[in-house]
């Protein structure tokens, strides 16, 4: 058994600052996603987005990631508490953050940005759908380097005790790097790829959802449920039911794009 190495969560301090590894992280995934998003631009995928868009854009994502990620938790895990407790909802540095309503976060917040600067709201989700991945993978390694979010307990030769979670040694999942690697790299790896040559307007943008939801569906097997919520109908977590819709509305994107692009032709 291995044992989590419990690392200073805080990477530098600046005076009376300091600095988080998880928000080096986040860091880490904006700069990715200027990077790469204006490469994809000068290479011709950018079907209308310029390169100042990718800068704008940003600003409107980070919000809605911020809004969307907490409203989703509160939403999805804990509306009983928050509806008693309102106050709480705005105490983000609390903890508690959502992917799936992050990600709903970030959709609204680029619908708008692209009504306001008449964009393809499609272009610019097929522009940045291959790069998401890595900004995942930081926040999972955020996670890692936290001790948060651990797995459930297991007997495999890589099963790690985290001493924030279990007083005694118990062996649980690394779940944060099966998603580190399956949500982050190896689904960056097969969007990039796919991405390479030009594909419907949609179609890269339903693939992430296929394979985020897919990738998180099967990670979530590893993954110790919230305390206060368990597992839910058909022994499935709150990740795998959100996963599901994610899977459906990707696969309905694809299959729409393609459609439609041979209808034109």
């Amino acid at each position: 058994m291995l044992v989590f190495p419990q690392f200073d969560p805080i990477a530098l301090h600046l005076g009376p600052l300091a600095i988080r590894w998880y928000g080096l992280m986040y860091v880490l995934a904006f700069i990715a996603i200027i990077v790469l998003g204006k490469w994809r631009v000068r290479h011709g995928f950018g079907k209308g987005i310029t390169e100042r868009d990718i800068d704008d854009v940003l600003v409107y994502g980070v919000f809605g990631v911020i809004l969307g990620g907490r409203l989703g938790y509160v939403l999805f895990y804990k509306p009983e508490f928050y509806f008693a407790h309102p106050a709480e909802i705005i105490r983000i540095w609390t903890g508690g953050m959502s992917f799936h309503g992050g990600l709903l976060g970030v959709i609204f917040a680029s619908a708008i940005f692209c009504k306001l600067r008449h964009r393809s709201w499609l272009a610019l989700m097929d522009l940045i759908a291959p790069i998401a991945p890595l900004g995942l993978a930081a926040g999972r390694i955020g996670n890692f380097i936290n001790g948060e979010l651990p797995g459930r307990p297991t007997d495999l030769p890589w099963g790690m005790w985290f001493p924030g979670t279990d007083a005694q040694p118990v062996a649980r999942h690394p779940s944060q790097l099966y998603e580190f690697g399956l949500e982050g790299i190896t689904l960056f790896v097969i969007l990039w790829l796919y991405a390479r040559k030009p594909r419907p307007t949609g179609a890269v943008a339903g693939a992430f959802l296929v394979g985020y939801g897919c990738f998180r569906f099967l990670v979530e097997f590893t993954r110790a449920p919230d305390d206060f919520l368990g597992l839910l109908a058909l022994g499935l977590s709150m990740g795998q039911w959100l996963s599901i819709p994610m899977v459906l509305i990707g696969i309905g994107m694809i299959v729409w794009a393609y459609r439609r692009e041979r209808v034109r032709r």
